[in-house]
């Protein structure tokens, strides 16, 4: 009977371990997020990961920290921009080149042919950074749509950070 708790556990477990953990940009890979403060109550949060929707979701937790941690009730999009980077793929590729001998007898030419093949999956999209400018405020909160309750948002997006 305790096999049967084990297996989810070990499901999660292995969700996790290929998913950034949540938290500050990483040196070495870039996963992560970066926040910067414009003026006062206006900043500019960004989010680096594989999944280009959990790094929009991992964006507006920041923004939701970012807010609370002001005082503040909400926060609203001013601006908002995703960047993938694309990774290198395989292909095929063929060169042809030619010269003569240095003696003046020979001549030579030579022909090659070559496959490259992607080690690692291949093209497709990479690392996803999604980058939002935000104001905060106090209630009451804005009608629009650009706008967020933070603890909401916290509450809601806190449990998928890995």
């Amino acid at each position: 009977m305790k096999h049967i708790f084990l297996i989810p556990a070990l499901a999660v477990m292995a969700a996790c371990a290929t998913t950034p953990v949540y938290g500050p940009a990483r040196p070495d890979s870039g996963f992560g997020y970066f926040s910067q403060q414009i003026e006062q109550g206006r900043h500019m949060v960004s989010y680096t990961d594989n999944d280009p929707i959990r790094a929009r979701n991992m964006a507006l937790l920041r923004a939701s920290e970012i807010t609370l941690t002001e005082g503040k009730d909400w926060f609203e999009i001013t601006n908002e921009a995703a960047d993938t980077e694309e990774k290198r793929g395989g292909g095929t590729s063929l060169s042809i080149g030619g010269g003569s001998g240095s003696y003046g007898r020979s001549s030579s030419v030579g022909v090659g042919a070559g496959i490259a093949i992607a080690l690692g999956g291949g093209g497709g999209p990479g690392k996803t950074t999604h980058t939002l400018e935000i104001v905060t405020g106090k209630n009451p909160k804005p009608e629009k749509a650009e706008a967020y309750d933070a603890r909401s948002v916290d509450l809601n997006l806190r449990v998928n950070s890995g």
